[in-house]
């Protein structure tokens, strides 16, 4: 099982407000698709996830205030050695 977690999106950044969920338990992901959005002190920005599998329970919810590096979702991802989906961002790709 795969850790999904709160990404850092900023170099001062030590926490984020998970804005809203874009997949539920159940739902397939695939690499690079959109997960969630967090709210950082400076936007609001769409995160990425890059281990494909299948989302299976929300660790956090909408409008919970969570610090960087922590879980805040289960990934059964498609190859069980993966340990963690540590994305790096937005869209944008900037970490």
């Amino acid at each position: 099982m795969a850790q999904f977690l709160m990404p850092i999106l900023g170099a001062d950044m030590t926490e984020g407000k998970l804005v809203a969920w874009r997949k539920q338990p159940g739902d397939r992901i695939e690499r690079g698709e959109i997960i969630a959005e967090v709210e950082t002190d400076k936007a609001d920005v769409e995160v990425e996830c890059y281990v494909p599998g299948v989302l299976e329970k929300l660790l956090a919810g909408e409008g919970s205030t969570v610090l960087v590096g922590r879980p805040i979702a289960l990934i059964k991802a498609d190859d069980e050695a993966a340990a963690a989906c540590t994305n790096g961002g937005g869209t944008d790709g900037a970490t």
